[in-house]
């Protein structure tokens, strides 16, 4: 005997389809990361979104390019292994639809010296050492810029030869980034990465002259899609990594790594009387 099937009206349909799966609250979010730090900072994070009702699912890349596209494609709620210029140049690149929803830590460029304790004390012809890569080189002279060293002309990547103002007459010179720490010796002052400052025995939330701070685009943040940036899930992830207890592991366990926190915690409201 033949079963004659008969339409549904929509709505019905989609229910019978599981429409309303869509619709249930998320009770899990799936977050790719790179391994060191920002592992680390999701599994602390991680307790605290269990309190308010989420399991946090981490899964690990080892490259930049894979979380942005299996975000992108909804394989993961959210990332968070890149700074805001890295994810900018990637979303125009591959057009990419992304949003990046909390500041979490900075791993920042530092000023450092063997032969200074302040920037007031450089004189005239003092040496600066700066990474020789393009990236880095023009954070160095945004960092040096900020603090009034230098002016620099308006451009998104800047170099030596952009610099249109030098009051002191600093020596701006350009060397492999891997070879800063030992040039502490033999120059006045040079802005080294952080991996390579830690690699020498620095620690930039102790050691640096400058350092760079929230205002930097350096920033590494949490990433999801421009659709979900308004759901409460996102709400959550945001709160526990810009929670407490986040930035007292960034200060007390990472600090030493060269790991600095890019987020204040508000100051807790005065109890009612």
């Amino acid at each position: 005997m033949k079963r004659r099937l008969f339409a549904l009206p929509g709505l019905a349909l989609a229910l019978l389809l599981g429409f309303g799966a869509s619709a249930q609250a998320k009770d899990t979010i799936v977050v790719g990361v790179t391994p060191f730090p920002h592992r680390a900072i999701m599994e602390k994070a991680a307790p605290l979104l269990k309190a308010k009702g989420y399991d946090l699912v981490i899964r690990d890349f080892s490259d930049y390019v894979q979380p942005n596209i299996a975000l992108a494609e909804g394989s993961l709620d959210a990332n968070f292994h890149q700074h805001i210029p890295y994810l900018d140049t990637t979303k125009v690149q591959r057009g990419l639809d992304l949003t990046w929803v909390a500041k979490v830590h900075i791993e920042p460029l530092g000023l450092y010296s063997k032969k200074i304790q302040n920037i007031s004390e450089l004189k005239k012809g003092d040496i600066i050492s700066l990474p020789n890569d393009p990236s880095n080189g023009s954070r160095a002279l945004r960092l040096l810029a900020a603090h009034g060293l230098i002016t620099l002309k308006d451009k998104d990547l800047v170099t030596v030869r952009d610099v249109v103002d030098n009051p002191l007459g600093l020596k701006l010179v350009e060397l492999d980034a891997a070879q800063l720490p030992r040039t502490l010796v033999d120059v006045t002052a040079s802005v080294i990465n952080t991996n390579f400052a830690v690699q020498g025995g620095l620690i930039p939330i102790r050691d640096a002259l400058l350092i760079e701070d929230a205002d930097s685009p350096y920033v590494n943040v949490v990433v999801v899609r421009t659709s979900d940036r308004d759901q409460p899930w996102v709400r959550a992830l945001v709160e526990a990594v810009n929670s407490p207890e986040v930035r007292a592991f960034i200060v007390d366990d990472l600090a030493s790594r060269g790991i600095v926190p890019a987020f204040d915690v508000p100051a807790a409201e005065p109890a009612a009387k």
